[in-house]
């Protein structure tokens, strides 16, 4: 059994737990989408062009993005062309059928288990900009590792915010994770080699590396998230194994402007995508999923260390598509 297939043997009242969160996670959302769908088809039976137009304009705006919304819009005109006539009624279960099969095609179905019990340390390097829950998903991550009974060690290598510092030991404790840590200022390099060293010395099973979140001068980001993982790789040898890009839901079209950032700074192969409890901008997942073909690893869905949830696209869409 692989690392993460531990995350999924849940006991059933852990699984319903873990549903009824992403329902109301996904509220807001629900609520802005499909309340604006049955007003935009209210009194008309079929789908023609200015339901179309009208669905494109709310899918946009619901930061779903152009150019994907463009595609989903593009498949409804195939089929509309095909069936000759759709019931506006239907038109739910087609925009579910679509969203669900681009999901599929972008590479976004559960991450693929790239754990081996062979790889010790597994090494994660996390990236993002301040302020998306950066640091909480780590403290999140590590505290799902615990559950799932790994040794966990934590590399506060954002050494420029003593805010980000102080709250790594603060998760630490509350994930019972070691923290490893050095002096503001630090060369951020030397603290991912020490909590690697010491992972290793220690046989430690998974170690979660911070990293800062400045996007102010890309060169310089680019530079340094090189040099950590170069460091990384000396220590334990094709590390990082995962480098996981945090973005906050709520930032919408701002969220995917991050993702083209950080992609062009480094090879980021994993996504987290937070806040999605606290927005409407639900759809950007399916947007950032279709513009980068990175997988959606993790969502927030609250607050609570147990919020953060591996994104299942199948449990996504169906969430999004409930009935209240």
């Amino acid at each position: 059994m692989g690392l993460f297939d531990l995350f999924r043997s849940r006991k059933p009242a852990e699984t319903q737990a873990e549903s009824q969160a992403l329902d109301k996670g996904l509220e807001k959302t629900k609520d802005s989408m499909f309340g604006r769908l049955s007003k935009m088809v209210a009194g008309k039976s079929r789908v023609d062009d200015q339901v179309l137009d009208d669905l494109e304009e709310l899918l946009v705006t619901s930061d779903v993005g152009v150019a994907t919304t463009l595609k989903i819009i593009e498949r409804l005109e195939e089929r509309v062309a095909r069936d000759k006539y759709l019931n506006t009624a239907e038109l739910n279960a087609i925009l579910r059928e679509e969203i669900a099969a681009l999901l599929a095609e972008n590479n976004s179905a559960d991450f693929a288990d790239s754990y081996s019990e062979d790889i010790r340390p597994y090494v994660i390097m996390v990236v993002g900009v301040n302020g998306v829950g950066k640091t909480t998903t780590i403290g999140k991550l590590a505290y799902k590792f615990g559950q799932a009974g790994k040794k966990v060690v934590l590399g506060a290598a954002d050494t420029f915010r003593a805010a980000a510092v102080e709250q790594i030991h603060v998760w630490g404790e509350r994930a019972n994770a070691r923290v490893v840590s050095q002096k503001m200022g630090s060369d951020p390099a030397s603290v991912a080699y020490d909590t690697l060293r010491s992972a290793v010395a220690n046989q430690e099973d998974i170690a979660i590396i911070d990293t800062a979140g400045r996007l102010h001068n890309k060169v310089g980001l680019m530079n340094e998230l090189t040099k950590i993982r170069s460091v990384m790789n000396k220590v334990v040898p094709g590390a990082p194994h995962e480098v996981l890009l945090v973005l906050d839901a709520s930032t919408g079209q701002n969220a995917i402007e991050q993702c083209r950032q950080f992609t062009a700074a480094t090879e980021v192969n994993a996504l987290a995508l937070t806040k999605l409890d606290g927005t409407a901008k639900g759809g950007v997942v399916i947007g950032i999923s279709d513009q980068f073909k990175i997988p959606v690893k993790y969502i927030g869905v609250g607050e609570g260390k147990e919020h953060l949830q591996l994104f299942d696209r199948v449990a996504f869409v169906d969430s999004l598509f409930k009935e209240n």
